[in-house]
């Protein structure tokens, strides 16, 4: 089981990551949460990682907590959530937000993630309730960003976390600004997505 990975990151493409470790390539996806966290390009990174085996394939996930990790770890015992639906969440809503939701059973605002409907929303707030309740778990997110292509990039990382590239573009559309890095753009999508006016 790999538990850490520490190296250069060489690539950060949301929700892709790739990171040299003594010069082996470790090829990884990590939510939203963890690229704010992250340096950039050539920097230095540590990641606390999860290893899902599958007969196709070994999918290898970072994160830039431990919290991060323990979170994502007890969402995929959830009965219908898989590692994709794992990831949207944490990179739609920090650790502390999924904790106020499922304390609150503030459904409504599961539902505002892609990937998320109604039932695994409940099924979330009733599984996650009394584990959320013996671990203090905490979470926060930190910017940062580079420049490129941002709104194409922007798009990609908004589709592989499950929106339409309609949706995609459209959000982008409202918060993009001038000057902004990919993951800005991405965060503010997210956040636009997640607020109280959105509709699905």
């Amino acid at each position: 089981m790999i538990g850490f990975l520490r190296g250069r990151l060489v690539r950060r493409q949301p929700p892709a990551l790739l990171v040299d470790v003594g010069g082996v390539g470790y090829e990884l996806e990590a939510p939203m949460s963890t690229f704010y966290r992250l340096a950039d390009a050539g920097g230095e990174v540590e990641l606390h990682t999860h290893l899902v085996v599958r007969e196709d394939a070994h999918l290898l996930f970072g994160f830039a907590t431990e919290d991060e990790r323990r979170l994502f770890r007890e969402l995929l015992r959830v009965s219908g959530v898989g590692p994709k639906i794992a990831l949207a969440l944490l990179s739609g809503i920090d650790v502390d937000t999924f904790v106020r939701c499922v304390e609150t059973e503030d459904v409504a605002t599961l539902v505002r993630i892609p990937g998320v409907g109604r039932r695994i929303a409940e099924r979330l707030v009733i599984e996650m309730r009394d584990r959320i309740q013996s671990r203090g778990q905490a979470g926060a997110g930190a910017a940062s960003a580079g420049r490129g292509d941002a709104r194409s990039e922007a798009t990609a990382a908004l589709v592989a976390l499950g929106y339409r590239p309609a949706e995609a573009a459209r959000l982008l559309q409202t918060v993009a600004a001038d000057d902004v890095g990919t993951e800005d753009l991405i965060r503010r999508a997210l956040q636009a997505s997640v607020g109280p006016d959105r509709t699905r």
